[in-house]
């Protein structure tokens, strides 16, 4: 399969397009050439030395990660930025990114996945950026608070430091907003909607008493872990359409 077909193919899934505006990543591909050719695709979250490193050692033809190199431009490749680089050039692996059009999507999303998980029901979007949203909400039909906590324990990626937990809503949970990576910023709309519990990341300084004056829940998972879900569907996706594909865990538990 040809680099551009792959390209089209998950640019059009994702509706990569729609987020140009919204999203501070560079969506698409964003080292490589069209006419390349793709037998091995490599996964991650992140795209880092170490992934591309990893990716080449797979000898795979395209890493496709959540996270990118190009943040609203690069100035210059040098230092930590010719360090991630530099091994993908040299090994003529490409490289493929899904930020945002990764986070909300309603099938492949990283949110998705967790509301999978928690088999939500009456799935929505939620968490609003300019016209998109990242995030889910559904009904979790009274499940029990430490249900929740020991099925986000063993389930998601944490690197072993655990999920930690605001225990200020209800013991029953009946309404769950998603948004993971750093969605801590979401708890406001989150309150605003009416649900009880928020599933994030990372949380920030302010979350504590944000979550305690709200009465509000949450769960958060790292960033790393609650956003293996997308690309690990894209992987499925992708394998459906021919080349061979890998995962690289490289779990940060932050």
């Amino acid at each position: 399969m040809h680099l551009s077909d792959l390209v089209a193919r998950y640019d059009e899934r994702l509706r990569t397009d729609d987020y140009a505006d919204v999203d501070a990543s560079a969506n698409g591909l964003q080292v490589g050439t069209d006419e390349k050719s793709v037998e091995r695709v490599a996964f991650a979250v992140d795209a880092v030395r170490e992934t591309a490193l990893a990716a080449a050692d797979r000898d795979a033809d395209l890493l496709v990660t959540h996270h990118g190199l190009s943040w609203g431009g690069i100035e210059r490749v040098t230092e930590r930025q010719y360090g991630r680089i530099a091994p993908l050039i040299e090994n003529d692996v490409a490289l493929y990114v899904s930020h945002l059009p990764l986070d909300g999507h309603p099938d492949l999303g990283n949110a998705a996945g967790i509301a999978d998980l928690l088999d939500l029901a009456g799935v929505e979007g939620f968490g609003r950026v300019g016209p998109e949203t990242i995030g889910v909400r559904g009904s979790a039909d009274g499940l029990a608070r430490d249900d929740v906590h020991r099925l986000l324990e063993a389930e998601l990626d944490h690197g072993g430091t655990g999920v930690r937990r605001l225990d200020f809503g209800p013991e029953t949970i009946e309404d769950v907003a998603v948004v993971t990576g750093a969605g801590a910023d979401f708890l406001d709309e989150a309150v605003a909607a009416g649900v009880d519990t928020l599933v994030t990341g990372e949380p920030k300084g302010k979350t504590y008493h944000e979550a305690k004056e709200a009465g509000l829940n949450v769960f958060c998972g790292t960033h790393y872990g609650t956003e293996t879900f997308g690309v690990r569907s894209l992987m499925a996706l992708t394998a459906e359409w021919g080349p061979e594909v890998t995962f690289l865990d490289v779990a940060t538990g932050l």
